[in-house]
């Protein structure tokens, strides 16, 4: 479908962020001019009038550069197809770049000062606005380097992610995984249709389609091997150069996260590893095997009363199941769902799956590439998690301090998620309820320990070339194998390919990035059940969606009643999952 055929109603309307092409290019040169007058503000930042007044010149840039930006790629997400609006990204990528250059004085500057003249102005109402940043310059000060040396680090970003760039162009242009004999018809492999087949009831398809796919990433071991083991000497790098112990440690200090709650989570997902055993067990019972492969881990054990929703009844049944957050949150959403912040349906050159994204001082916006399956509905909810924690902490924080870390990103998305499937578990019967509680269980299997069974092998990577092994596709390959054999060798087959996986993980580029997806859903279970067994847990998480990045995350995630650096926590998350479990057991043992 072309997207002039959809109805204006179904898309978004991104001139609230800017109103056209005109109104983009004059604030795009007035970025630029502005630019240029930052390096006045060089050797000068000793004094509080010339900090202020820098910080913020150096804000209104950002925010002006934030709204371009978005604006741009939003609209070649739109359409991919026409090239103004590649141009117009393209542009706004290259202007971030020459501001972080030409800005990258400033912290190092601030650095110089002393601990005590940090602390007067963290205390000082004229920077409260700043006083997150100067939090964070006094907590890495011993890690900030010289002007020069930050000028220099700066400019490394234009190309220190090739490495992911390149996997992107393979990953995505260059492979060639062949094709599938696939409802009577054959198919060309891609990773849209890979999926699509893996979650089919067609077996021999989808064991077709798993040696196809990990063969390909097998022809190429070596060159992937070679661009990881490259991201993983840039982070070592990088951590190396600022002083820090280990990659990791950079990066969970980076984010303002405790190093505590990575191995608790990592410790925890090992207690519960007999829980996805069992679950296991009865997925290779419900599907009528002897054995488990891995390519029987995505097909629905129940199958889905066949839905075809339309996104008018997909809205009501969000709204409805969203109504414990309260009259303010319901509001809000009826603003999302009539005023134009969400773009619904596929169209010729859109972008494939789904995101919410803005900039401060408009509202959040959300695509979608709505189809009216199951799927699609808690892909609204999710989406709409996202944007109301935005909308929340930009209506309550200056733009300085709207923005939250990565780290308590996938909570709210996924806590709507929770609370959309409760809803429904509780007025289905039936096969229906069946179909939802596997729904749940894959979540689980899915979110908490697939991507902590992927942390694990981030932290194995990092630490063996911090300790002087060489990053071979040999070693990776082993190394994945054992984690794998953990987590599934006693209920699946050894298929000679699954130590390939590793080599098609795009988010291993985005180093220390999938344990969040974990960390993500135990604080959603914690704070859902929360707000479903008592009421007034409602206003302390909209608490915590009102705090953007004003507290270290962690501490931010504790005003919702959420401690990831206890480890009773994951005893709640474990005990969902075997709840889950035990309801989906119980019903299957009734009929027969």
């Amino acid at each position: 479908m072309l997207r002039v055929e959809i109805d204006d109603k179904y898309k978004w309307n991104l001139a609230d962020i800017v109103k056209n092409e005109t109104e983009w290019n004059a604030i795009y040169n007035e970025i630029k001019d502005k630019i240029k007058q930052i390096a006045n503000f060089a050797g000068k930042l000793d004094n509080k009038k010339n900090i202020l007044d820098c910080l913020n010149f150096s804000s209104e840039i950002s925010e002006k550069l934030e709204r371009i930006y978005v604006f741009a790629k939003m609209k070649m997400d739109e359409d991919s197809e026409i090239a103004k609006y590649q141009a117009l990204t393209d542009k706004a990528e290259r202007i971030l770049v020459e501001y972080s250059a030409e800005s990258s004085f400033i912290t190092p500057e601030i650095t110089k000062l002393e601990d005590k003249v940090l602390e007067g102005y963290i205390a000082d109402g004229d920077f409260e606005k700043h006083s997150c940043y100067f939090e964070s310059v006094l907590r890495e000060k011993k890690y900030i380097l010289s002007e020069n040396e930050e000028r220099i680090l700066s400019n490394t970003q234009t190309f220190s992610d090739n490495f992911h760039a390149a996997f992107n162009m393979f990953d995505n242009v260059d492979v060639d995984f062949g094709s599938v004999n696939f409802e009577g018809e054959k198919i060309k492999l891609t990773h849209g249709t890979y999926s699509m087949v893996m979650q089919s009831k067609d077996r021999k398809a989808r064991k077709d389609a798993y040696r196809h796919m990990f063969g390909a990433y097998k022809k190429m071991i070596n060159t992937i091997a070679s661009l990881y083991a490259g991201n993983v000497k840039k982070d070592c790098f990088y951590a190396k150069v600022r002083g820090y112990e280990s990659a990791i440690a950079k990066a969970m200090y980076n984010e303002n996260v405790p190093q505590i709650i990575y191995q608790n989570l990592t410790e925890s997902v090992d207690k519960s590893l007999k829980l996805l055993h069992d679950y296991l067990s009865l997925r290779k019972k419900a599907l009528g095997l002897s054995k488990l492969a891995m390519w029987d881990m995505h097909t629905p054990i129940v199958t889905e009363i066949e839905h075809n929703y339309k996104y008018e009844d997909a809205v009501e049944l969000v709204r409805n199941a969203l109504k414990p957050l309260g009259k303010d949150y319901e509001k809000l959403l009826d603003e999302a769902f009539c005023n134009k912040w969400i773009d619904v349906f596929e169209n010729k050159g859109k972008r494939s799956g789904a995101y919410s994204w803005g900039c401060y001082g408009v509202h959040p916006y959300v695509l979608l590439n709505y189809t009216g399956v199951t799927h699609d509905v808690f892909t609204i909810a999710h989406e709409l998690g996202h944007a109301m924690h935005s909308y929340y902490s930009n209506a309550s924080l200056p733009y300085e301090k709207a923005g939250y870390e990565i780290f308590v990103a996938e909570v709210a998305s996924t806590v709507n998620e929770i609370l959309l499937l409760k809803y429904m578990i509780a007025k289905a019967e039936g096969n229906e309820k069946k179909y939802l509680l596997s729904y749940y269980l894959d979540m689980f299997r899915t979110t908490f320990f697939r991507q902590t069974q992927f942390a694990e092998f981030e932290m194995i990577a990092h630490k063996a070339y911090e300790e002087g092994e060489s990053l071979t596709a040999e070693f990776l390959c082993a190394e994945y194998k054992k984690l794998n054999d953990k987590y599934y060798k006693a209920n699946t087959l050894d298929d000679g390919l699954i130590c390939y996986e590793w080599a098609r993980i795009p988010h291993f580029y985005r180093s220390f990035y999938v344990y969040k997806y974990a960390t993500g859903i135990s604080s959603a279970v914690v704070i859902a059940n929360g707000i479903l067994s008592d009421g007034k847990n409602v206003e302390s998480y909209k608490k915590f969606l009102s705090l953007g990045g004003s507290m270290p995350p962690s501490e931010i995630l504790k005003v919702a009643g959420v401690n990831l650096e206890d480890k009773k926590t994951f005893d709640i998350v474990r005990k969902e999952f075997k709840d889950t479990l035990d309801q989906l057991k119980e019903l299957v043992k009734g009929e027969k």
